[in-house]
């Protein structure tokens, strides 16, 4: 996780526990003069309506303000990590074992950057991943990007 990520979640984390909600991660893309701040938030015992996203948005918003941790001009938004939920910490992976998951690396491992399989579960700081057969340890500190794989049926 970046520096930059880390200031943020130090700031955001205590205002949406403080509200009630699970605090499921965010994402920061730096666009030049204007950016993108997006907040995960989830409640599993009564789902994310946009009454709670609206929530959070006017809280987060006015703490940003004071703190000011972005520089330049960017867009806040509040969002429920859906059924295609980003993944963002190991504890995550853990819990979504069994699931199907795209994981894009930011290196090529074997061969590749893109996976997609089933979790089987955490060892260490790795994530295992059966890709057709094929066991897989990623190690965390090298996914860019996670994503459950939704199942319709």
């Amino acid at each position: 996780m970046s520096a930059k990520l880390k200031q943020l979640e130090e700031i955001l984390r205590p205002i949406v526990e403080g509200l009630g909600y699970e605090f499921w991660g965010i994402e920061f893309r730096s666009q030049g003069h204007h950016s993108l701040l997006r907040i995960f938030i989830d409640d599993v015992e009564n789902g994310i309506g946009i009454e709670d996203c609206e929530k959070v948005s006017r809280q987060a918003s006015g703490v940003m303000d004071v703190e000011d941790p972005i520089q330049t001009e960017y867009t806040l938004e509040v969002s429920s990590p859906g059924m295609d939920r980003p993944l963002f910490r190991l504890e995550q992976y853990e819990a979504f074992a069994g699931h199907q998951v795209q994981i894009k690396l930011r290196m090529a491992f074997e061969g590749r950057r893109k996976f997609q399989g089933l979790i089987k579960g955490v060892e260490g700081e790795d994530v295992v991943v059966v890709v057709d057969d094929h066991e897989y340890l990623l190690p965390f500190d090298s996914i860019e990007k996670a994503n459950i794989v939704p199942v319709f049926e």
